[in-house]
């Protein structure tokens, strides 16, 4: 349920003004550990779970700051 709901909020998260960016699984699975730990409370849309991992840097794990930095660019 948790990864279910992880998925549907990378999946609906703006992630620039530009355009927004599909993750791959492979980038869901980086953060999806991270999301439950700092962001599980989060509604999905208009980039909140990004902006909720970006605030939660420091503590995010190495492969997730990965994925947020490029999500950033």
């Amino acid at each position: 349920m948790i990864r279910l709901a992880f998925a549907a909020a990378v999946a609906l998260t703006g992630v620039s003004a530009v355009s927004a960016q599909e993750f791959t699984a492979e980038q869901r699975a980086a953060c999806s550990a991270d999301y439950s730990s700092f962001c599980k409370g989060t509604m999905p849309g208009g980039g909140r779970v990004l902006a909720c991992l970006a605030k939660n840097h420091d503590k995010l794990s190495a492969a997730c700051k990965k994925v947020v930095a490029a999500a950033k660019k």
